[in-house]
């Protein structure tokens, strides 16, 4: 519409029913809209929302170990943790020393070297073993090539569907 002087401009906003809106007041001369204020507000609310929806929160998950561990115990407690960083989420392994555990520290490193091991690829170490007082942490996180079980679940669906369809649209020779 062109530069306006301010009543002039808000005479145009009455009688479109509208609101004057100053959108840039720093610019010379301030740069106004004429528009409905009230629906501008809903709609950037409603993009808020969108935005807030879209975040992932990740949290941490905590697996704790002991060194004296069964075969079976460890091998749950480490499918549980690939679960956890497939889903996105960080992993705090802590190994609790009691008593004279507390003598051989390199039992419990051996334990986090199996943990690494076993986790494999599904994650990379963000915080190193480190011993503080009866407890050994790390902090394991997610590849970001990981992708959630949902997603994988539905592309194994979807790769087997085809492959079940095949034989069906092939006419028998016989």
């Amino acid at each position: 519409m062109g530069i306006k002087p301010l009543p002039e401009a808000l005479q145009l906003a009455r009688q479109l029913d509208l609101d004057l809106v100053e959108v840039a007041p720093m610019a010379t001369p301030p740069v106004c809209r004429i528009m409905d204020y009230g629906k501008f507000r809903y709609e950037e609310s409603q993009k808020a929302k969108e935005s807030r929806k879209k975040t992932v929160q990740v949290s941490i998950k905590e697996v704790k170990f002991r060194p004296k561990i069964g075969k079976g115990d460890f091998d749950t407690k480490v499918r549980h943790m690939q679960e956890f960083l497939s889903e996105g989420h960080k992993v705090k392994v802590t190994l609790q020393f009691r008593g004279r555990e507390m003598a051989h520290p390199e039992l419990g490193s051996k334990i986090l070297d199996q943990v690494l091991e076993q986790v494999g690829a599904a994650g990379k170490v963000e915080t190193q073993a480190r011993l503080e007082g009866r407890n050994m942490t790390m902090v394991i996180a997610p590849e970001k090539k990981a992708t959630p079980k949902k997603h994988e679940a539905k592309a194994a669906s979807d790769d087997a569907a085809p492959a079940a369809e095949s034989p069906a649209a092939e006419p028998d020779p016989a």
